[in-house]
């Protein structure tokens, strides 16, 4: 018998608006609402709403917290402040990846990890065996996901659109930091952080489950400087993947390292000994025989896709991790993990599509980079003419948001590091 699938608190809501749900990591999620190019558009050009509620929280509190950490991802966690975060691995003994994590500190010895939704009981259970001989009065470890919702603002114009629902002035927050105990509108939230999956601008908001829909429902209900855009799944997938942001399953599992897969800027083996140190240790030493790589098709004949055989001179040499015509370049485009001799861009391979084989070349990752936004009246006017074209199909959303928020106290900051 299938295992029943779980529900955000933002299930209701996506019912009301169309959303087309799918299976994905054990929950049932929207994959699209309007359509994946033109949610995809309204993210690159405007601002889309996502629901990420179904990511996963692991809680450490406790004097022990930060050597549980320590102990458990590659980054160095003791560089961290109160009021700080930072992206890493973690990985098993032979240096592969279990999962890729955002880590934050949130006080003295109170630490949340934020785990891929289809890897959290998974990580929660690997997590309890790793920290066993340390569980007790200095260390406790949660899992409160069921404890919080997560909604993602993301595009160029999150700020614009945030900045009126909030007393927190969100100039002031720079990529990768985050505040807590902001209010927007009526809703206290947990964290709200500049971070994203999306290659753009924006903020992941941490609410509380009963808080989800007012959060959602409010944010939905801006129209300038441009309609707020639900987004599903799809669109997040072809975000990430023109930014070239690891997606697990996919260019993360158990059978690669974050070295092979170009994380090696969060892996610090001066920090002293952690999970997979010594593999690691040996890899980056010997170097690395294989290497994460993003291609362009050049032949026409199909959308490459996870698993599909990379080619050089007749011979398999690799595989495919994800695919996709992106939607901003009009390319279609890849990435797969090959030998690290044909890593270099401008190596001609081919990749296997329906039985044939189709010249691609080995390009630059990113495939797409954000670049500081254009000023000027002509620049403005081509700004508004993208946003009237993502902004079609939304006349469904909610009307009449919360221009200002009530008073609040003045929330904690807080900064990344890598």
């Amino acid at each position: 018998m299938a295992e029943e699938l779980k529900r955000t608190p933002l299930y209701a809501a996506h019912q009301r608006l169309g959303a087309r749900m799918v299976p994905f990591g054990g929950w049932e999620m929207p994959v699209q609402y309007t359509g994946i190019i033109a949610e995809h558009q309204a993210v690159r050009t405007g601002v889309g709403l996502f629901d990420v509620s179904h990511m996963g929280e692991i809680e450490f509190r406790g004097p022990g917290a930060l050597g549980a950490l320590q102990r458990l991802v590659t980054n160095d966690v003791s560089r961290l402040e109160v009021g700080q975060a930072l992206y890493s691995p973690m990985c098993n003994d032979q240096g592969t990846v279990v999962d890729d994590v955002l880590v934050y500190r949130l006080g003295p010895d109170h630490y949340w990890m934020v785990v891929n939704a289809a890897n959290t009981d998974k990580d929660f259970t690997w997590v309890q065996e790793k920290l066993a001989d340390r569980l007790g009065p200095e260390l406790t470890v949660r899992n409160i996901s069921d404890q919080v919702a997560q909604v993602a603002l993301q595009g160029p114009l999150a700020q614009e659109v945030l900045q009126p629902l909030t007393d927190f002035p969100l100039a002031t927050l720079e990529s990768f930091r985050a505040v807590i105990g902001a209010r927007v509108g009526p809703v206290e939230t947990l964290l709200l952080s500049r971070t994203g999956y999306t290659g753009e601008d924006g903020f992941e908001i941490y609410c509380r489950p009963e808080d989800a829909e007012t959060l959602w429902n409010l944010l939905l209900g801006v129209r300038e400087p441009a309609p707020v855009v639900p987004c599903g799944l799809g669109a997040r997938d072809t975000l990430r993947f023109e930014a070239c942001l690891p997606l697990y399953g996919h260019e993360l599992d158990e059978t690669v390292t974050p070295l092979e897969a170009g994380l090696g800027v969060f892996v610090k083996l001066q920090k002293g000994d952690f999970i997979g140190r010594e593999a690691l240790a040996r890899q980056k030493e010997a170097g690395v025989t294989r290497k994460l790589v993003g291609l362009e098709v050049l032949d026409r004949g199909g959308i490459p896709r996870q698993g599909y055989e990379v080619v050089h001179q007749g011979e398999v040499v690799g595989r495919v991790t994800s695919g996709a015509q992106s939607p901003t370049l009009g390319k279609v485009l890849a990435l797969a993990y090959v030998p690290a001799g044909l890593s270099q861009p401008g190596t001609e391979l081919a990749v296997v599509i329906r039985g044939r084989p189709l010249r691609a070349v080995v390009v630059p990752r990113p495939f797409y980079r954000r670049r500081t936004p254009a000023r000027g009246p002509a620049a403005e006017g081509a700004r508004r003419r993208g946003l009237q074209r993502a902004g079609k199909g939304a006349a469904t959303h909610r009307q009449g948001a919360l221009r200002r928020a009530g008073k609040a106290r003045r929330p904690k900051q807080m900064a990344e590091t890598t």
